[in-house]
């Protein structure tokens, strides 16, 4: 039956803040009619309003996706009577311009953000900083070994622990903020705590394989 060797076990760990690349606001719009496919952001009169303000603004238009649009008929198939939610997607390239798109949609009666999904780089961050927490980890096992008195064979066993922290974003519904009249200017227009942050924890336990310890009671083998 084999048997567990003499190990030592060493934790190590790496917390890094990682800063947000850039930014989807999710938007919906109250159309009075209803237009299909891509033509909705020129031709349906609410949506185009919004589309033409943030253009203006400096938004490209290539940013600016329509991803859905919800009819809502008393009668089916009269859609020229309908009216319709368009829900619309503004990719934000520079974060300094949040603030800005958020006075511009909260100015338009008939547009609403629904949430920001708040964009990252890719996994390179995660991958360099489990390379950081195995490399102290290392570090450490070899200064315990020596003041041990034994030497390093191999790895027993690893384990990696990943945690990625971000703040929920929050925001009041806009006709409520409506309601109560314009935000101080120290604030931005929809009472939004604006995040755009996450900290990652990267946390490893690592068993390292050890020749026998020195002044084993029975001797050694």
């Amino acid at each position: 039956m084999d048997t567990k060797p003499d190990t030592i076990k060493i934790s190590a760990s790496h917390r890094e803040e990682l800063p947000a690349s850039h930014a989807d606001l999710f938007v919906s719009v109250r159309g009075s009619s209803v237009i299909s496919g891509d033509q909705a952001l020129k031709k349906a009169k609410e949506v185009s309003q919004l589309v033409d303000e943030l253009t203006r603004f400096g938004l490209p238009a290539a940013n600016i996706h329509l991803e859905g649009i919800h009819v809502e008929s008393s009668s089916a198939g009269l859609l020229r009577s309908s009216s319709a939610s368009y829900r619309l997607r503004l990719r934000c390239e520079n974060l300094d311009e949040v603030p800005d798109l958020l006075d511009i949609i909260s100015a338009q009666k008939n547009a609403a953000l629904e949430r920001i999904a708040w964009k990252y780089p890719d996994d390179a961050a995660r991958e360099g900083g489990l390379e950081t927490a195995i490399a102290s980890a290392k570090l450490k096992a070899g200064k315990v070994a020596a003041a041990l008195g034994v030497r390093l064979l191999g790895v027993y066993d690893f384990i990696e622990n990943y945690i990625d922290e971000e703040t929920p974003l929050m925001f009041q519904a806009q006709a409520s903020l409506k309601a109560r009249g314009p935000a101080p200017a120290s604030e931005p227009a929809l009472g939004m705590d604006i995040r755009h942050a996450r900290t990652i924890h990267i946390n490893v336990d690592i068993w390292y394989r050890v020749s026998e310890f020195d002044g084993r009671e029975g001797g050694t083998a």
